[in-house]
């Protein structure tokens, strides 16, 4: 005899050991010990952070490469992504030369558009200022950052807020994993 919400469970306990995985750290620990086969399930592979804005070619940008190296500092085994809702060709030659002139690599990256899957695979899903209309709800967690100006109407602005959006959700990820 089936219980009723039973078929729910298996992604619910998923979730929830994702969840624990990201706060407690064994994510970390899984990734790092060769011998473990290739990640295949939520609970194998390092949490995604997923940073979405309009283009793809300017705030989640600045957003993927301070997040990306300021996990690193502090200890985070984490995959970050970009993506934009309606992207440009190419990243914004202002952002591209400012996180070069910062010590960031942006050479292989170019602006690509968020897909379903994204939203489906992401723990957690960084909205900075765009519309998410056209893409389902995401599995993990949405934030929204609509507190962004736009880089084109005042960079170092933009650039300050995202960098202090940034660390603080590290320092939250980080405050979870010590728990």
């Amino acid at each position: 005899m089936e219980v009723a919400g039973s078929k729910a469970r298996p992604r619910l306990v998923r979730t929830v050991v994702t969840v624990v995985a990201l706060t407690v750290g064994t994510a970390h620990v899984a990734a790092q010990d060769p011998s473990r086969p290739p990640a295949n399930t939520p609970n194998d592979r390092p949490p995604t952070i997923l940073f979405l804005c309009p283009h793809g070619a300017a705030k989640s940008v600045l957003a993927s490469a301070y997040f990306r190296r300021a996990a690193k500092e502090r200890g985070l085994n984490v995959r970050v992504e970009s993506a934009g809702t309606e992207p440009d060709p190419d990243i914004a030659p202002v952002v591209a030369n400012h996180l070069k002139r910062n010590g960031y690599d942006v050479a292989a990256a170019t602006p690509r558009r968020a897909t379903a899957a994204d939203m489906a695979t992401a723990d957690v899903v960084v909205s900075i200022g765009c519309s998410l209309e056209h893409l389902p709800a995401p599995r993990g967690t949405l934030l929204r950052w609509e507190d962004v100006p736009a880089p084109s109407e005042d960079f170092a602005k933009a650039d300050q807020r995202i960098r202090e959006r940034v660390l603080e959700l590290v320092d939250e990820l980080v405050k979870k994993q010590q728990r």
